[in-house]
Formats: structure tokens, sequence, C-alpha cells
């Protein structure tokens, strides 16, 4: 089950509700896609560690990074150019999953 619901990425993507509707589908595919990439650079699923009973909840900035992610890759849907350089993911999200990535030597 996804951390953000279509309605938070559809507010995320200033998106209004006759052409949030249509793309309903596939923004709820970015949002299972950008939540599974994040956990996967963690190193764990994100509802098995926070927002359950007797956890913490879920930390803003990890909805807030699928939040992200899931709205670049709905506006870029490849890799894009800024300027001179090439961005696969937004700035920030990189930075916040490190803050909560399990590291392991």
């Amino acid at each position: 089950m996804a951390i953000v619901s279509l309605h938070e990425l559809e507010e995320q993507l200033s998106l209004t509700s006759d052409v949030g509707g249509e793309d309903s589908l596939l923004l709820s595919r970015k949002i299972d896609a950008a939540q599974n990439h994040i956990e996967r650079l963690l190193g764990f699923r994100i509802e098995a560690t926070f927002g359950g009973e007797g956890q913490d909840p879920v930390p803003p900035v990890l909805v807030e990074a699928v939040l992200q992610l899931a709205a670049w890759w709905y506006e870029q849907r490849e890799t894009a150019i800024v300027g001179n350089a090439v961005n696969d993911v937004p700035f920030g999200v990189s930075e916040i999953v490190n803050e909560y990535r399990e590291w392991a030597f």
C-alpha cells in the first residue's frame, strides 16, 4: 500500500480534477514506482518500518520524497537535461533517502 494518496500527488502537481481524473491510473503507477524505488534505495519497506501499530508515523520527508519522485516521473517521462546537467531524480530525493537508509558493511 502506498504512503502517498492519488489526491496528494494531484496536489503536488497542481492538477485540476479534469486532468487528474484522466491520468489517475498513470499517476497511481508513478506513486507505486516511486515508493518502490525509494524503498530499494533505503533497503527496507517503508510500511514495515513506519506507520503501523506501535510504530512511529511515516516521516514526512519520506512522503515528500515519494511525492517529488512521482511528480518528477510524471512531468519528465524520460531522463531530463536541465542546463548542462542530466538529472535522473529531483534535487533533494537522494538527500532524504540517505538520511533514512539502512547501511550495511
